[in-house]
């Protein structure tokens, strides 16, 4: 699966660790994520993201 990148802060989602933190589970897919979920570092939207 592959990861992506936030373009505000530069955290990156792995969808092998999720983002339990907030509720997704491990081997959650990005494009799986709710249209609601945010970066857990900055708050940016999705489309604020773009493949690593």
């Amino acid at each position: 699966m592959e990861r992506w990148v936030c373009t505000v802060c530069g955290y990156v989602y792995d969808p092998e660790d999720g983002d339990p933190d907030n509720g997704v589970d491990p081997g959650t897919a990005f494009e799986e994520l709710t249209e609601d979920w945010v970066c857990p570092e900055c708050g940016a939207k999705k489309d604020m993201f773009e493949p690593e």
